[in-house]
């Protein structure tokens, strides 16, 4: 007999696209995107207010090896904010 078959699909928003940390702290399900501050670029998301989350705990040197590494999911996840 086969063992039926559990769904994957998440039923919060934590898919790898979208920023776990700003889904937990505001209910939010925002893309990630590369944003910038004093201390590089970083993987996070924001809304039209500003940004919300920073989500990679790597800062990048440029825009271009931050891009790369969401592409790739070449980065690593913040536990917390």
């Amino acid at each position: 007999m086969a063992t039926p078959r559990v769904s994957t699909c998440p039923t919060t928003p934590t898919h790898p696209h979208f920023g776990a940390l700003a889904w937990r702290h505001t209910g939010k399900r925002l893309p990630l995107q590369v944003l910038r501050s004093v201390a590089g670029f970083y993987i996070g998301t924001a809304d039209d207010e500003g940004p919300i989350s920073r989500e990679s705990v790597e800062y990048f040197p440029t825009r271009d090896l931050a891009e790369r590494a969401l592409v790739a999911e070449g980065w690593t996840q913040r536990l917390l904010p």
